[in-house]
């Protein structure tokens, strides 16, 4: 019995200790891992954080038209161009989360507790998602991209798809042709 009390007291001890601190990681070769402190402008945002602000400020500006062109990736043909009135919205992109769930379960001791973020689609109150509603306010995903602005201050944003590029700007693009191939011819 004593031996049972003084194990029980020595783990007991070792449970209230504090956990040293993991080791930073490391390659296999020795390599440890890099940090660097990134410097923020005199609005406190990154540049990161600045060209994203900026992105949503400018996908979401009433009125605005863009410049949209599918490129041919084994030519170099631009294929279709078209302006663009607002932005170009992915396929994926919702007003609604695409999974839902009633989200309130009993704790056992009386009270509810709930799971994800509270939603309500149509007039059905109660339901839960863990989708969160992105910065632009809509749920879903995106076809990934890139975007910039150039050295005059024209956005761009451009797609890579396999045989096509797609770019996107809010200035027309100087381009050699425009070839418009809408439709395949018949036999």
């Amino acid at each position: 019995m004593r031996v049972f009390i003084f194990f029980a007291f020595f783990f007991s001890i070792l449970a209230c200790q504090t956990p040293l601190p993991a080791p930073p990681p490391m390659s296999a070769s020795g390599v440890k891992e890099a940090r660097v402190e990134v410097q923020v402008q005199s609005d406190g945002l990154t540049v990161e954080q600045q060209n994203i602000r900026d992105r949503l400020l400018m996908d979401n500006e009433p009125g605005s038209i863009k410049h949209m062109y599918v490129i041919s990736a084994y030519s170099g043909d631009v294929l279709i161009y078209s302006t663009v009135k607002g932005k170009v919205t992915s396929s994926g992109k919702r007003l609604t989360p695409t999974t839902v769930a009633v989200g309130f379960a009993g704790t056992g001791n009386g009270s509810v507790a709930s799971f994800g973020i509270p939603v309500t689609i149509g007039n059905m109150g109660g339901l839960m998602t863990s989708e969160v509603l992105q910065d632009d306010g809509s749920y879903g995903t995106s076809d990934p991209y890139l975007f910039w602005w150039d050295t005059r201050g024209v956005y761009h944003q451009h797609f890579l798809s396999g045989g096509q590029i797609v770019h996107i700007s809010d200035q027309p693009l100087n381009v050699g042709k425009i070839v418009l191939n809408m439709e395949l011819e018949s036999p």
